[in-house]
């Protein structure tokens, strides 16, 4: 007799206007497995967990659970079915303990007594190998515990059936170790996991099946220890495509920026970054990795005139820039490419088109008083042409790409500026892999013309394959400044944890 699937999704479609996001997808998950769902951006990943997760409702199809068909209303309808959806930024509340945040919510379980609590808690975390304190307050908690807590949450509240989005995106090579001991003991337990990831390396680790999403159908569903790695880029892109990163030495570098012993305080008084120091020269890519909020956006700011050093110089061709406003620094001369963290929030007007947003860039540059639009016309189908930017026109808002778009939009401004330092935050977040690695090519061919490349990045992988150096923050703090030849990724993992450089190659 055939297993009963925990999970059945059967031609599921869903339309927002005009887009298509689900064009009669199929998805089936067994009863302790663990199931990967790879797409690139804008396949159609997170409109069908959000289905299965009750957020929203399929157009037409069908959905079984355990057997049973089911119809989603709202999260409430899933949770009941015994679906938990983890997403990818926590939905914690700071100031209230681990078992505060696994009640609320919770109106049967209102007045349970927290010694109460605290056994049960301690029952589930010691019936799935978890490890967390539920007195401890959530603002004194790691990453990884607070995604621990989050797991808790969901199986406190009966899930069988986790569906996990991007789980590994913020956390260091141990606590993803430590993560999949824990999918493997819920796994053991009879759990089923679905997981959102773009991380290939770890679907081949820990996913039994993987099902593919092209363009808002699902193209394929295959047991991984069956399949390459070349293979599911095939089938999730369409066409082959080379994952290679070249890295290329320069012997002729030249000092282009110096920190020395930068500050820079956040609003509350306190040391967002603390006596940063290092040089970025020519010919060079350096990276930058840390857990979040480790230091990266308050680095980048005060590099680009953003933020304010509240101590410590910023040399750029031996010319101090603390002090000078982003304007100022252009006037002299300075080009810094910055691409942000929020693109659309401080990178891009996303009620401009692509030439209004060049036109904002280079403005004060223009000869006269009457604004040129001619040269950004010009720029704009190039930028467009060179990142294969999906564009209905060059006059469409921003806000109406997608996301990937948009910060192809972003970079391709900031190359196009010709800067001698470039800035880049989170430079790939948002794309897919073939977009991707058209960014490293881009930075690369920049690498080569003599532009000095500070690269923040999450992916520790790229970091090792696309830099020079890394620096590796915790807190504010540079705990090291590595070359990736002589270093492993779990040592970055650990100085990412506060690790001191010595105490790693020890």
């Amino acid at each position: 007799m055939q297993q009963e699937l925990a999970i059945e999704m059967k031609n599921i479609s869903k339309s927002f206007g005009t887009l298509r996001a689900n064009d009669n997808i199929n998805l089936s998950v067994r009863p302790g497995e663990v199931h990967a769902l790879l797409g690139e951006n804008g396949a159609g990943k997170s409109t069908l967990m959000n289905m299965l997760s009750g957020i929203y409702t399929p157009d037409s199809g069908t959905i079984r659970v355990d057997g049973e068909e089911a119809r989603f209303s709202s999260p409430k309808d899933s949770i009941r079915k015994g679906i938990g959806m983890i997403h990818q930024h926590f939905k914690l509340v700071d100031v209230m303990t681990a078992k505060e945040n696994i009640i609320i919510g919770q109106p049967t379980n209102l007045f349970i007594k927290g010694k109460e609590l605290s056994r049960k808690v301690k029952e589930l975390s010691d019936q799935y190998g978890l490890d967390i304190d539920p007195d401890k307050k959530v603002y004194d908690m790691s990453v990884g515990e607070k995604q621990t807590l989050e797991i808790i949450k969901v199986l406190y509240r009966g899930a069988r059936i986790l569906i996990m989005d991007e789980p590994t995106a913020v956390l260091t090579p141990q606590e993803i170790k430590k993560l999949f001991r824990v999918i493997r003991n819920m796994k053991e337990q009879g759990c089923s996991i679905v997981i959102i990831t773009h991380k290939l390396n770890e679907v081949m680790e820990i996913s039994d099946r993987v099902t593919v999403l092209r363009k808002g159908q699902s193209i394929k569903t295959v047991v991984t220890k069956e399949v390459q790695v070349s293979n599911l880029i095939e089938m999730m892109v369409g066409k082959k495509v080379d994952l290679s990163i070249e890295k290329k030495t320069f012997e002729e570098k030249q000092p282009l920026l110096s920190l020395d012993e930068v500050s820079v305080l956040d609003g509350e008084g306190k040391e967002a970054l603390s006596n940063v120091s290092f040089t970025l020269n020519s010919h060079e890519i350096i990276g930058v990795a840390g857990v979040a909020n480790s230091g990266q956006k308050e680095l980048c700011e005060v590099i680009a005139g953003l933020a304010r050093a509240d101590k410590g110089r910023i040399y750029f061709e031996g010319e101090n820039l603390v002090g000078k406003s982003p304007r100022d620094i252009i006037k002299r001369g300075v080009r810094m490419g910055f691409i942000p963290e929020d693109r659309l929030g401080m990178g891009l007007v996303g009620s401009m088109d692509i030439v209004h947003n060049l036109i904002l860039k280079d403005y004060q540059n223009q000869p006269g008083i009457m604004l040129q639009r001619g040269p950004c016309i010009k720029k704009a189908k190039k930028i467009v042409e060179d990142l294969d930017i999906q564009t209905p026109n060059i006059y469409t808002p921003v806000k109406k790409l997608s996301g990937g778009n948009v910060q192809k939009v972003l970079l391709g401004r900031e190359i196009d500026a010709c800067p001698k330092v470039l800035i880049t935050a989170y430079a790939v977040r948002g794309l897919d892999i073939g977009a991707s690695y058209k960014i490293y090519d881009l930075l690369n061919e920049q690498k080569e013309r003599g532009v000095g490349i500070l690269f923040v990045g999450e992916d520790l992988d790229v970091l090792m394959d696309l830099c020079d150096r890394v620096i590796v923050l915790c807190h504010g703090e540079i705990t090291g400044i590595v070359e990736p030849a002589k270093v492993t990724k779990e040592d970055i993992g650990l100085l990412m944890t506060g690790k001191q450089e010595g105490e790693v190659s020890a």
